[in-house]
């Protein structure tokens, strides 16, 4: 097996223009994000994903022959680095979460004129949408226990159901709703996936969910997590996205590389929050020098470098992976960066703020957001629990339990094997003796 670790130099031009790109003109935007709206917020990223759109770098998820760059996972992950250090600079890009899975999906399962209706739309800019699948009375983490029930009606469905944390459902056209249409099935067959336009009749937008990242509802906003109610939602034939009982697998499809894509743009924030702590110890000055003296701050800095280039590489590979063989063979993998890039980006980010006392508490730093986006990264696409348990299954599966109770590495047991295979040595060096 070949390794290569460096990037072309084409390609690094790019994410070189694009490190300063989203510094210099998407970062601004987070100084005045409480005074403006969503309206004023399209107008700033206008102009913005025209420039992107000149550099080549719009929608590089999907192929080219959809208008995307193709660029494969390890490219998106680089990209997604970058993009992740604000929440305003993937949809300068044209691949933000979730229209980016959402658009990959309809790629990989929609019909002609599904992708003419939706993806298309969706891959200019022109519409947003929203993936619902997470309910407030089942297992986020488990979609085969969802409630939201789809049923056969002439030719079409009449859908029902409540889910929240629909993200981007305020401001959404289209809604991609997971729905149980045979709950005889077996567990991963019994869902569907759908296409509903957010206006259809009976399609009810509550709010969008206050939490840790965003305290105070803020609805009709880029970011907001929307409670939904689909209430005898009547939807045609054209709605269904693939086959019935295909919802499970479609799903694994978009969560899968999404999984690299959050991975990397954890990174990116972790490299932010990194930044700012070197930059602290620097001049702020305590007992005996300044805080880049003292030992405890060195170690924070030299583990922090240190599980970030662990969590980079970990992903790296996982991306590399996909590429080279598939989403199937890469699931392990992205299960592991998942727990542990969600652990590295909250680690980084808590000695930054510890570094910084009172003023990273406080929202003069941005520090105190980031933790508190940290935070929800270990339950986001799968809580760190269930990844952790995945991983441990598929590593278990190359083990076997000794037949006779007794460990492999037994040494009394080891010994009289190996007495018997250098049993002439042992002889010689009796007789000797």
């Amino acid at each position: 097996m070949a390794w290569d670790f460096s990037t072309d130099a084409e390609f690094e031009e790019q994410l070189e223009w694009m490190r300063a790109f989203v510094r210099e003109e998407v970062w601004p935007i987070e100084a005045i994000e409480h005074e403006i709206g969503q309206p004023e917020l399209d107008r700033i990223g206008a102009p913005l994903k025209e420039r992107v759109k000149e550099r080549g770098l719009w929608a590089a998820h999907l192929p080219p022959e959809l208008g995307g760059q193709g660029f494969g996972q390890v490219k998106l992950g680089l990209m997604n680095e970058i993009l992740g250090t604000s929440i305003y600079a993937p949809p300068v890009f044209g691949c933000q979460a979730p229209d980016s899975g959402n658009s990959e999906i309809i790629a990989l399962a929609g019909t002609d004129e599904q992708k003419e209706r939706w993806l298309y739309p969706l891959l200019h800019g022109e519409i947003r949408s929203a993936f619902s699948m997470t309910e407030p009375d089942t297992p986020g983490s488990d979609p085969t226990q969802l409630r939201t029930r789809a049923v056969r009606d002439g030719d079409g469905y009449v859908l029902d159901g409540h889910k929240w944390f629909t993200s981007n459902g305020s401001i959404a056209d289209l809604l991609v709703v997971m729905a149980v249409t045979d709950p005889d099935a077996a567990p991963h067959e019994r869902a569907s996936m759908f296409l509903v336009p957010v206006d259809t009749p009976g399609v009810n937008l509550l709010r969008d969910v206050p939490n840790m990242e965003q305290p105070y509802e803020h609805y009709g906003m880029l970011g907001g997590h929307t409670e939904i109610r689909y209430e005898n939602v009547r939807l045609g034939p054209d709605a269904l996205l693939g086959k019935e009982g295909d919802g499970f697998l479609i799903a694994q499809h978009r969560l899968v590389p999404g999984r690299i894509h959050h991975c990397m743009r954890w990174l990116g924030v972790a490299r932010r929050a990194f930044d700012m702590m070197c930059e602290r110890s620097l001049y702020r000055p305590v007992k005996g020098g300044l805080l880049k003296d003292k030992q405890t701050v060195q170690g924070w800095i030299a583990d922090s470098a240190a599980e970030m280039q662990a969590a980079r590489l970990m992903t790296l590979h996982a991306a590399w992976k996909m590429d080279a063989f598939g989403s199937s063979a890469a699931r392990t993998d992205v299960s592991m960066i998942k727990f542990f890039g969600a652990k590295v980006l909250h680690d980084v980010v808590d000695r930054a703020l510890q570094l910084h006392g009172g003023l990273g508490y406080s929202t003069d730093m941005p520090l105190e957001m980031l933790y508190r986006y940290a935070r929800h990264a270990r339950f986001v696409d799968g809580a760190d629990e269930v990844h952790r348990e995945s991983v441990a299954r598929h590593i278990l599966r190359a083990y076997e339990a000794p037949d006779d109770g007794i460990p492999t590495e037994h040494v009394p047991t080891r010994r009289t094997a190996a007495r018997e295979k250098f049993a002439e040595v042992l002889a010689a060096t009796s007789v000797e003796g």
